[in-house]
């Protein structure tokens, strides 16, 4: 299904995106070399309940995961960099952290992602991953707005993670979102510009780069949902959700 939402409902879209981009932003403030994977969920869920929104996650079972996902936000660690379910293990510094995070508020859901180095060691090769998904994502936004294609989102992000020398996965990538988390259309992280469904104003969409340093292949945990680089190497993940518009286009998804 692809949704055309209202302007009324985009409105709304900013409130809940404005609700993920304070979380994750908190979320990260409080995370720190020995915090639990587990401590994480819980702050998430209070953070969802004490804003009146509720996860997009918890009854979430697709037919590629194990379901439903029974926790409130992805924490997905080194070479984990989708899907990442909460478990019981404490972050070490210098690990790289992708929290992804998708809730609803009346009637309207959001989704984003941030990925980030946990402690003050700096390590060169996850900020250069990092730096390459949010200049992708940038690339995607710039590249959208009213007559463009998911070609274009697509081809622009593919360029900018190529031209920095990591291979591509399609299997996963953006999103249509709106009064659910997942619709049509799919927005693959590379493709060919002027190909796709024409993008409208109504249309909300997950734009979601993510890189593997040296692999386009994933293995999946016995958990049924985190899934890893084949070759052990470290990922990054970084996604807003926007709003095309008669004017361009709107992130919803900043604080």
């Amino acid at each position: 299904m692809i949704e055309i939402l209202s302007p009324a409902e985009i409105a709304r879209g900013r409130i809940t995106g404005a609700v993920v981009a304070n979380i994750l932003a908190t979320v990260r403030e409080q995370t720190v070399p020995g915090t639990n994977l587990l401590e994480i969920d819980g702050w998430a869920r209070e953070l969802i309940e004490r804003a009146g929104a509720t996860s997009c996650y918890v009854d979430y079972a697709p037919s590629f995961g194990r379901g439903p996902f029974g926790h409130h936000i992805c924490t997905a660690v080194n070479d984990a960099v989708l899907h990442g379910l909460p478990h019981d293990a404490e972050l070490a510094e210098g690990d790289l952290l992708t929290l992804d995070l998708a809730v609803a508020k009346d009637g309207v859901a959001a989704d984003a992602a941030i990925s980030f180095v946990v402690g003050e060691v700096a390590h060169e090769e996850s900020d250069r991953l990092i730096d390459a998904t949010r200049r992708a994502l940038d690339a995607g936004i710039a590249a959208a707005g009213p007559g463009a294609r998911i070609g274009d989102l697509s081809h622009a992000i593919g360029t900018v993670l190529s031209d920095a020398g990591y291979p591509v996965n399609t299997q996963f990538g953006g999103h249509g979102i709106g009064s659910t988390m997942h619709q049509d259309p799919h927005v693959p992280n590379t493709g060919r510009p002027g190909r796709g469904f024409p993008l409208r104003p109504g249309l909300m969409l997950a734009i979601e780069p993510w890189v593997m340093v040296d692999t386009d292949e994933l293995t999946m945990d016995e958990d049924g949902w985190t899934l890893r680089s084949a070759t052990g190497c470290r990922t990054a993940h970084t996604e807003h959700t926007i709003a095309v518009t008669e004017d361009g286009v709107q992130i919803l998804t900043l604080p």
